[in-house]
């Protein structure tokens, strides 16, 4: 219990504050040098966005806006109280010396009397105790907790817009850069993926908070860079980061002065400052930061000295690295003591009335603790999983049907246009690259939120081509190059995933996407999970990947490594390999993007882009026809679906294999059935989820089974395959060729580490022989 005279005393700042961090800050008109990253001033720049004051420092005056207050430079303070402001006397003097928000009554006669009105009374059902419930209903994991529903501690509230955030450093910094570069094009265009309105008002701006150790983070540089990066651009971002300055990461302690340097640097982001453990004035400085973001539509960071009390977690001893004067001068800073310092020094209530007072609350918070204690916990594994990853796959087939419907329909003169004239369904046999950049330009067209955008995706028309001529035709607002980072590209995808758009992130190569896996595990696969769908951000990441690619060698253009992305729950994994799967099994994952807020990563073997023949040059093979969007329905692929080809006469061997491999297996069978053996290749198309039901059908078919995985041997796709069908029950043999544990090196030497037909073909005929 908080000792009587700590409320009604001083506050002390601690003995290791920096007082930069916590003293008002200044309009100073040349007195100091330019803070770092100071823009100077421009004709036709309104002078706020430059960073001077408007209550009329000069022009490229150096300011840092934190309590609103102007140190003294010869001028008036805007509230008159500071140094170098006029001298108060007589009656303006003593109605200075009121309390706060003392109520002032003025009668006929002019005589003025003071009263100060007392504190409501606790409400058992007030919104603080509503708020002390979900807490502590997320502190025993109770499955009534509103937000994760006992499968996480997280804090968020749907209808508050309070959206959950994990327990890694600074991750959800990237989303929230994303969120707001999502809301001023919907505040533009008003309307979501799905045609709907908008749900955002027009002013909103997003809110971030985050510690000061995770300042040092490389995602939160990823998202205090690309916020800067896009307001250098010109482009608007209502993001207003709230940095918590306890100056410690743990036991780690921020150099003093640090945070405050680092956050004043960041180019394109407004900063402002305020003693945090001052309710009122961190009230005020907040206030004048968001306004100044919501009017302006550009970043800011709003720097708050707090202070901690007791450990980083329960099993912190802050004793073994911190001092007691220290933990003393933090106790003595408590926000809790320093405002009812300021109740009763404004005549609110006496320090014994407000001890009352938290006793109360006490016994408040206690019961409520004994209440949620006895509440139901998540029971089973159908209660955890329910919302990881819905799979609703008739939904989702009509999705694909009613959009094939729109396309032959309604939107068939909107369509024709926009492929001038040449429909893709008449222009012949195209492509894999072809393929997916029809489907990009039809699901463009029925999904009016949907946004195409990466490195090199929209002026050049991506590295491969696979994204030309989609800017000229949608515009640059929906499909746009991003800088080159691939954690602020999948960040601005989270965010515009919650703002209701559906992104469609490409990221250049499969193993850049290595650079920012945490932003697919820990945040987008985990959105539904950690709200119990109250949230979703829908996504179709596009990524170039797995190796065989000539005259372009070496391991960050050939990665084979997909065993992270398996690894992911509820992620869905596709790898199309001829054309006329491409596109079909595109429309699915942006179906089941909207329909079930599915994460897919569309996984695009770079050596096929281009491929034309099967079996032999100028067969023309591998090329396929685009469906017309009256055959969509029925060409439709669904998640979790293979594809099977009979080649001789199919009953002695079955292949399993998947991208590149599908067309060096269908060349091994081709050379197996000219020696009279006859082979079934399946074509797994889905690595997450894996065709289970097709994979033990076709398996148990010959008895026979090859898996020709061209990933590794170690963590690789074979793994799984080998694993289904022994949980699956298969009796039968099986057999695996796969890469070796390498990285792909460079030219010719690939070879020695990767399947070749050669392998596919010798480990057919090894286990055909036992």
């Amino acid at each position: 219990m908080p000792d009587p005279a700590a409320v009604t005393g001083t506050g002390a700042v601690g003995p290791d504050a920096d007082p930069s961090d916590s003293a008002p800050a200044s309009s100073d008109s040349g007195a100091e040098p330019s803070a770092p990253g100071a823009q100077p001033s421009a004709p036709g720049v309104d002078p706020s966005d430059l960073g001077v004051s408007p209550s009329g420092a000069a022009a490229g005056a150096d300011v840092e806006i934190g309590s609103g207050e102007a140190a003294s430079t010869g001028a008036p303070s805007v509230d008159g109280g500071a140094p170098g402001g006029p001298v108060q006397a007589g009656a303006e003097a003593e109605a200075a010396s009121l309390p706060a928000g003392v109520g002032v009554a003025v009668d006929a006669a002019g005589s003025a009397t003071a009263g100060v009105p007392e504190l409501p009374l606790p409400d058992a059902d007030d919104a603080y105790a509503a708020a002390a419930r979900d807490v502590l209903r997320g502190m025993v994991a109770s499955a009534e907790e509103p937000i994760a529903g006992g499968r996480h501690k997280v804090f968020g509230r749907a209808d508050l817009a309070v959206i959950p955030t994990t327990s890694t450093i600074a991750s959800h910094l990237p989303r929230a850069v994303g969120m707001g570069l999502a809301l001023e094009r919907l505040r533009r265009n008003g309307r979501r993926a799905d045609g709907d309105a908008a749900p955002w008002p027009p002013d909103a701006i997003v809110v971030c908070s985050f510690g000061d150790a995770s300042v040092n983070h490389a995602t939160a540089t990823a998202a205090f860079n690309t916020a800067g990066w896009y307001d250098h651009t010109g482009l608007r971002i209502p993001v207003l980061f709230v940095c918590e300055d306890n100056g410690l990461g743990i036991s780690v302690r921020s150099p003093r002065g640090w945070v405050a340097a680092t956050l004043r640097a960041k180019p394109g982001i407004r900063y402002f400052a305020a003693d945090g453990t001052d309710v009122a004035e961190a009230y005020r400085v907040a206030g004048e930061a968001a306004a100044w973001v919501r009017r302006h539509r550009r970043p800011a960071v709003l720097h708050l000295s707090t202070v901690r009390l007791m450990g980083h977690a329960g099993a912190d001893a802050e004793t073994a690295y911190r001092s007691p004067t220290e933990i003393a001068a933090d106790v003595a800073r408590d926000p809790l003591l320093a405002t009812a310092r300021r109740l009763v020094e404004a005549g609110y209530a006496t320090g014994e009335e407000l001890l009352a007072r938290y006793d109360e609350r006490g016994w408040q918070i206690r019961r409520l603790a004994e209440e949620v204690l006895d509440e139901p916990k998540l029971a089973s594994p159908v209660d955890v999983v329910a919302e990881l990853a819905p799979r609703r796959p008739v939904r989702i087939s009509r999705a694909v049907a009613d959009a094939g419907t729109r396309a032959a329909g309604p939107s068939a003169g909107a369509r024709g246009e926009a492929f001038g004239g040449r429909l893709p369904e008449l222009a012949g046999p195209l492509t894999l690259a072809q393929s997916i950049n029809a489907a990009l330009a039809d699901g463009m067209l029925d999904h009016p939120g949907m946004a195409v955008f990466g490195e090199d995706v929209a002026a050049k028309g991506g590295v491969y081509g696979v994204t030309k001529g989609l800017r000229d035709r949608f515009g640059a607002a929906r499909v746009f190059d991003t800088l080159l980072d691939e954690t602020s590209i999948l960040g601005l995808a989270l965010g515009a995933g919650v703002a209701g758009m559906l992104p469609v992130p490409e990221i250049q190569y499969l193993a850049y996407l290595h650079n920012a896996e945490d932003q697919i595990r820990g945040e987008a696969a985990t959105m539904r999970f950690f709200s119990r769908g109250a949230f979703r951000n829908p996504m179709v990441v596009r990524a170039a990947g797995l190796a065989y690619q000539e005259g372009f060698g070496g391991h960050f253009h050939n990665d084979n490594s997909v065993a992270v992305l398996r690894d992911v729950p509820g992620l869905v994994i596709a790898v199309p390999a001829r054309p006329d799967d491409a596109a079909p099994m595109l429309r699915t994952c942006l179906a089941a993007a909207a329909v079930d807020g599915a994460v897919s990563v569309f996984l695009e073997p770079i050596a096929l882009y281009h491929t034309r023949d099967l079996y032999t040059e100028g067969d023309g093979e591998w090329l396929a026809e685009y469906a017309e969007p009256g055959a969509w329905a029925a060409r439709h692929v669904p998640i979790g679906r293979a594809r099977v080809y009979g080649v001789g006469s199919a009953e002695d061997l079955t292949i399993i294999t998947f991208g590149n491999g599908v067309r060096m297996s269908l060349r091994a069978a081709a050379t197996l059935a000219d020696e009279g053996i006859g082979s079934r290749v399946v074509d797994l198309r889905w690595l997450a989820p894996l065709p289970v039901a097709d994979i033990i059908r076709e398996a148990s078919a010959t008895g026979r089974v090859l898996v020709v995985d061209e990933t590794r041997r170690s963590g690789g796709v074979g793994e799984g395959v080998i694993a289904a069908l022994v949980d699956g029950g298969y009796v039968g043999t099986a057999r695996r060729v796969a890469g070796l544990d390498s990285f792909v090196p460079l030219g010719p030497a690939a070879r020695q580490v990767l399947v070749s037909e050669e392998a596919i073909t010798q480990g057919a005929r090894t286990l055909l022989a036992r």
